[in-house]
């Protein structure tokens, strides 16, 4: 790999942290009532995204849609495989609790996510029209409708919303 190559991937994976950061950011200062602050950090935040995808995009890094899926599969199984599961143990080993239940939902929902995925990649030429529906306590998606209680963390229908 080139030394390009590198920065470009060292730039998309900071692009794309400090993007997911300051959305949090954001959202902190709404609840602090800091409305004119949480517009800048989403302006900020919306800026990340357009350098990461240009870095992705110069690393040819987005290909047709079936390759996506592909990708998509492989790395979600990655991380309910092999990721997720030492980070589990490190986070119990250490008496990290909070460590262990995020790594842990995680884990739980990457494998959602492979299996949506593959199911879409099985079915990329009819798909059939439908919401999907994601909590936001623990990331858990589904598909046509919200559960009445996660499965994942045991958050109730409230805590979901629909992605359009």
């Amino acid at each position: 790999m080139s030394k390009t190559e590198e920065d470009l991937q060292e730039a998309f994976a900071g692009e794309s942290q400090a993007n997911r950061k300051y959305l949090a950011f954001a959202e902190k200062a709404d609840k602090e009532g800091h409305n004119q602050v949480a517009k800048l950090f989403r302006a900020a935040a919306h800026a990340e995204t357009i350098h990461a995808h240009a870095h992705l995009r110069a690393m040819k890094g987005i290909n047709d849609t079936a390759a996506n899926l592909t990708e998509a599969v492989a790395g979600e199984t990655h991380e309910f495989k092999n990721m997720y599961p030492d980070m589990i143990a490190n986070a119990k080993a250490e008496g990290n609790t909070a460590a262990e239940r995020t790594f842990t939902y995680a884990n739980e929902v990457e494998k959602i996510h492979a299996d949506l995925y593959q199911k879409a990649l099985d079915n990329i030429d009819n798909m059939t029209e439908t919401d999907y529906y994601v909590c936001g306590i623990c990331g858990y998606t589904c598909e046509d409708e919200a559960p009445e209680t996660c499965p994942v963390c045991g958050a109730k229908k409230q805590a979901f919303t629909k992605t359009d």
